[in-house]
C-alpha cells in the first residue's frame, strides 16, 4: 500500500530542502542530518487533519529491519505534529537511502520502549539531553515492514 495523495511540504525550509534533495537523488544525497554527518531516513505519512501526504527526515535508528522513530522535537514540551499523524494513520513509507518500503508504525512502551530508546540514544546521543529537558516521556514508534 502506497501513500498517495497531495503532498504538502513542511513549513520548515531545511526539512523541505532535505526531503527534496533526498528524493531527487534517489536517496544518495541529503542522507545525513544537516552538519552532523549522522544518517537520517525519510518517513512519509498522512496528515490526520488535512489528509495530505507529509514527509519528515528523522534520525536513522535501525535494528533487524525495523526502525525507531523518536518524537523528540529537541526536548520541547509538546509532541511534533507528525506524532499525531502516525498515531492516527500508522501506515507509513520509509526511505533509507535508495531503499523505500511500506511500514506499519506502533508506539512502544515499557521494556520494549527502553530497548529502542537505548538504540536511539546510541544512534543520536542528544536524545538523552532532550529527555532531560522535558517533563513528557518522549514517544517512540517502531516501524515494521507491512505485510501483503
Amino acid at each position: 500500500m502506497t501513500i498517495d495523495g497531495e503532498y504538502e511540504p513542511s513549513r520548515s525550509a531545511w526539512v523541505r530542502d532535505q526531503v527534496e534533495l533526498y528524493e531527487r537523488s534517489g536517496g544518495t544525497e541529503g542522507t545525513t542530518l544537516r552538519d552532523t554527518g549522522l544518517p537520517v531516513v525519510i518517513v512519509t505519512n498522512r496528515g490526520v487533519r488535512s489528509g495530505k501526504v507529509r514527509k519528515t527526515p528523522v534520525m536513522r535508528v535501525e535494528h533487524d529491519g525495523r526502525y525507531a522513530v523518536v518524537a523528540s522535537v529537541g526536548g520541547a514540551p509538546h509532541h511534533p505534529g507528525w506524532y499525531y499523524n502516525i498515531r492516527a494513520n500508522p501506515q507509513v513509507a520509509l526511505q533509507d537511502g535508495p531503499r523505500a518500503q511500506q511500514m506499519v508504525a506502533r508506539e512502544v512502551t515499557g521494556e520494549e520502549r527502553s530497548q529502542w530508546w537505548q538504540r536511539a540514544v546510541a544512534a543520536y546521543p542528544p536524545y538523552a539531553e532532550y529527555q532531560e529537558k522535558t517533563s513528557r516521556m518522549i514517544p517512540v514508534f517502531v516501524l515494521e515492514p507491512a505485510r501483503g
